[in-house]
């Protein structure tokens, strides 16, 4: 009985030992796996942050574009059909889209909807305004009605995407 006493004595305190060395070990290399996941993570980001930084830049730039100032600012031409110049508009929205259609990757899914909302918007006030005059009305007249549409519905099609499109490039930065 004694022995086993004196064997209890010995393997008491080596087993607390070996136990307080298991929890030391174990804390250490659950630190290290954390370390090693926020570096991956670090890295990711840093690999990431500027190609999602771009398509925010790339979209905001497709939604200034396709705005109906900017739109028909930059490809007014007084010597064109109203017709053609629907086709021209319409064609060039299409264009800007499709150039664009990668960057869907790196913007949330309701962003992305709401960009393809306002270019549907700008699309539908396009048509909608050409149904209103004469296929054989010059582009001035088209131009001029959709100017009309604009500013009697007081709202850009394109501000709320770009709105929501602004605040969810700065999540990145907070």
């Amino acid at each position: 009985m004694q022995s086993l006493v004196e064997l209890l004595k010995i393997l008491i305190p080596a087993a607390a030992v070996l136990y307080g060395m298991f929890l030391t070990i174990q804390t250490f290399l659950q630190k290290q796996f954390e370390q090693k996941e926020l570096d991956t993570k670090a890295k990711t980001i840093e690999i990431t942050m500027p190609i999602r930084l771009q398509a925010y830049e790339r979209m905001t730039l497709f939604l200034e574009r396709i705005t109906p100032a900017n739109l028909l600012i930059r490809l007014g031409s007084p010597d064109m059909q109203a017709i053609d110049y629907q086709r021209v508009l319409l064609q060039e929205i299409r264009e800007e889209f499709n150039h664009n259609l990668a960057q869907q990757v790196y913007i949330s899914h309701e962003t992305w909807e709401k960009i393809r909302t306002a270019m549907n918007d700008v699309v539908a006030l396009i048509n909608t305004s050409a149904s209103e005059i004469s296929p054989d009305s010059t582009s001035i007249n088209l131009s001029k009605k959709i100017f009309e549409k604009v500013i009697n519905e007081n709202q850009q099609p394109t501000a709320e995407a770009l709105k929501i499109l602004k605040e969810e490039a700065q999540k990145l930065f907070s």
